[in-house]
């Protein structure tokens, strides 16, 4: 079986300006007439100094991560710039990766993924986090020690929203009585939820257990066997080796690890192109090249 492939659109700022919003529009459409199942694109509000704080990636093109990014990195609003995504496509799934939910109201939140989720009659998928930054909570007023307790209140927020009105909470964080949440998300149970980590923690196979759909882990945890028995789309990343700092990958010893990573029940994976090429008018040949790929690999 093919392997489902999903175009990351956050972090390509090698390949084009951080203003141009269009041309991850455009981008998204290319992949989705490639064949690609989905788009992703992460999120931050603000960064503060502690975002590098553990130094900056060799190569830019690198995936950010916790505490080696540069501060000035550009990050678009996830959702609206989705939305867009959303006009222009019509089989692409949506992935609102990182989507960090302590740092909004729960009764917001959730009125924007409902209106996304109609708008795209069903293909978002929302992998909402705690996300490591300090400076980003402090410069939002919101406690970064309750950011787990925060989200969990989320979650149990959502269930309640997507399947009654009116709704009445208690909570330690968010409380409110007799709330008439409509239109509802398109979904009767809501948006596909993702849940992703480091490791196969028990507040995530808690997670995962009530709510989850996938699992979208941060590197390949080793030991799965905590998820055994649970219905999920687990969902991979490609290895880009850079040559040295300032050079793309190449792209065919990236791809070679997703047979024996599907053999594992992973069945989707990510690939970023800024990792590949330095053309922003060459994602759609990308695209349609990371396909033949998988499809001569996997199919």
């Amino acid at each position: 079986m093919t392997p489902r492939m999903q175009l990351v659109l956050s972090e390509n700022w090698t390949m084009t300006a951080g203003r141009d919003l269009p041309a991850l529009v455009r981008w998204a459409r290319e992949a989705e007439d490639a064949g690609f199942d989905s788009v992703m694109v992460s999120e931050h509000v603000v960064l503060g100094p502690d975002a590098g704080a553990l130094g900056r990636m060799a190569n830019p093109r690198e995936y950010a991560l916790p505490g080696n990014q540069d501060p000035f990195t550009p990050w678009p609003h996830s959702l609206t710039l989705l939305a867009a995504i959303s006009s222009v496509t019509t089989s692409l799934r949506l992935a609102a990766a990182a989507v960090l939910a302590p740092l909004r109201h729960p009764l917001v939140l959730a009125r924007e993924l409902s209106t996304l989720d109609l708008l795209s009659r069903g293909r978002l998928i929302v992998l909402p986090t705690v996300s490591w930054s300090r400076d980003e909570y402090a410069a939002l007023g919101v406690p970064f020690e309750e950011r787990g307790a925060l989200l969990e209140e989320h979650l149990e927020i959502w269930e309640l929203l997507w399947r009654e009105s009116p709704v009445s909470y208690h909570g330690r964080h968010y409380r409110f009585d007799e709330v008439y949440f409509e239109p509802k998300a398109h979904r009767p149970d809501g948006p596909v939820l993702w849940f992703g980590g480091a490791r196969v923690t028990d507040r995530l196979v808690r997670r995962l257990t009530r709510w989850g759909s996938g699992f979208n882990p941060l590197g390949y945890p080793p030991d799965l066997s905590r998820l055994a028995g649970l219905d999920l789309e687990l969902v991979g990343g490609t290895r880009a080796r850079f040559p040295d700092a300032s050079s793309c990958a190449p792209l065919g010893p990236a791809l070679e690890h997703l047979p024996e990573r599907m053999a594992q029940g992973y069945s989707t994976f990510c690939v970023k192109p800024s990792q590949f090429i330095d053309d922003p008018d060459r994602v759609g040949a990308f695209c349609r090249e990371v396909m033949r790929r998988v499809e001569a690999l996997c199919g």
